[in-house]
């Protein structure tokens, strides 16, 4: 016993998972109840070695049996099943994450990472920014953004000018060392846009202690995290859909929203 752990029962439960065919048996149950012969065809594997495997399941307590001979995963099973993608992220994402982290998260981020995992990796400066603006444009009730980098063309002010036009509410936290282009200023100060701050439409805060960039919609997230150095990566975004993922980064923004500082114009730095 380490702690308050006990390594032996721990060290168990990584034993059945280390069988690929325990972990696939794993995964289905969690789809819903089957029984064994049913499962050993999906699998295209003998009753005896699924029942072998099934035996040591039930033993750990991952999987039970019920009245109608259905095998199901238990309390114990589901909640290990939620932590699978969560071992799965790094070593699905092992060629990102050999020059990129995410050490500087909060451990309950963290404990979600797993979140994550289904997403797809955008590469490449101009394809990330591609994205980013589809993600303003497939905007419909507000956008969120943590900013390092704030680009000001034609296309996105009007990308943006439309969505305020149309409701979409915009939240954008601000890095004290934003690269800003020098744009910036004669824009913020349209008649058009002080209308949107006054009304609140746009909010703004600023945290100098920002390393990772997030965008998202009501639907879709992207995510940029920084290299081991500790430098924002631009020219590489993780992007999703899916619940989870969004529901992460939706959380993460929601909590730098609410450890961040006022915004101060006169704090954001100039790109020259």
């Amino acid at each position: 016993m380490l702690g308050n752990y006990d390594v032996e029962k721990t060290a168990s439960v990584f034993l059945e998972l280390s069988s690929e065919q325990r972990l696939k048996i794993i995964l289905r149950l969690e789809q819903g109840k089957t029984k064994m012969s049913v499962l050993a065809k999906e699998l295209d594997a003998t009753v005896p070695e699924i029942h072998r495997n099934f035996t040591r399941l039930s033993k750990t307590g991952l999987i039970e049996k019920d009245v109608d001979g259905n095998y199901c995963l238990t309390l114990f099973g589901k909640t290990v099943f939620a932590q699978i993608n969560s071992l799965m992220f790094i070593p699905n994402n092992k060629n990102y994450f050999k020059n990129h982290t995410f050490s500087s998260l909060p451990d309950k981020f963290i404990q979600r990472i797993g979140s994550l995992d289904e997403s797809e990796l955008v590469t490449g400066y101009i394809k990330v920014m591609e994205k980013w603006n589809d993600i303003y444009k497939n905007s419909e009730e507000y956008l969120y953004n943590v900013l390092v980098e704030v680009p000001y063309d034609d296309n996105l002010i009007k990308t943006l000018s439309n969505k305020l036009k149309n409701n979409v509410k915009i939240k954008s936290i601000f890095s004290e060392f934003a690269n800003v282009s020098k744009e910036r200023k004669s824009i913020i100060s349209q008649s058009l846009f002080k209308k949107f701050i006054m009304d609140e439409s746009i909010k703004r805060k600023m945290n100098k202690k920002i390393s990772i960039v997030i965008i998202l919609n009501q639907r879709e997230a992207g995510i940029c995290f920084p290299t081991l150095d500790g430098d924002i990566d631009m020219s590489k975004m993780l992007c999703g859909t899916s619940a989870l993922f969004h529901e992460w980064c939706f959380d993460y923004f929601d909590y730098l929203w609410r450890n961040s500082n006022s915004f101060l114009e006169s704090k954001l730095g100039t790109n020259n």
